[in-house]
């Protein structure tokens, strides 16, 4: 399998995450199954197969976090000496020419992309369209809602 890029604010989500998940998740529910096998007929236990359902789910993500961490490439974005071009893990401020609108974004991988904070998938039209320019340049970025014209106002690396 090929390493997937990580920003190391993601690799740390990830990582609380599955602390949290091992450390006190599943002791909760290992104690549900067990209060549940008290209290007699496992086959009628409407209580012991709701905490085994929530089992196979929580090792089921488990093994998911660890199988991700695993596969990651984690880039320091402060590490980066990009000389002022946009690359992963970069915050760019830009200026969508036909409305006028500013818009910030930071391209980081596909597991933490999620747009209502800003953060856009390396993968995605926007990122693969401003990745390599610098500020000042137009990207001009081919989206399924048709053409989309950018304007590099600033890049950070924070």
């Amino acid at each position: 399998m090929s390493k997937v890029p990580l920003t190391v604010r993601g690799a740390e989500k990830l990582r609380s995450e599955l602390n949290e998940l091992k450390g006190v998740v599943r002791p909760r529910i290992i104690k549900a199954i067990a209060d549940a096998r008290e209290h007699g007929d496992l086959r009628e236990n409407a209580e012991y197969h709701a905490a085994r359902e929530q089992q196979g789910f929580v090792e089921g993500r488990i093994k998911d976090i660890e199988a991700k961490l695993s596969n990651a490439q984690i880039i320091d974005v402060k590490a980066l000496n990009a000389g002022g071009r946009v690359v992963f893990g970069a915050t760019v401020v830009v200026l969508e020419t036909a409305t006028d609108e500013e818009h910030t974004y930071q391209i980081v991988g596909e597991d933490e992309a999620d747009i209502r904070e800003g953060l856009i998938s390396v993968s995605s039209p926007i990122a693969r369209g401003l990745i390599g320019k610098s500020e000042g340049d137009v990207a001009v970025v081919q989206a399924p809602g048709g053409e989309r014209e950018f304007e590099v106002l600033e890049v950070r690396y924070e």
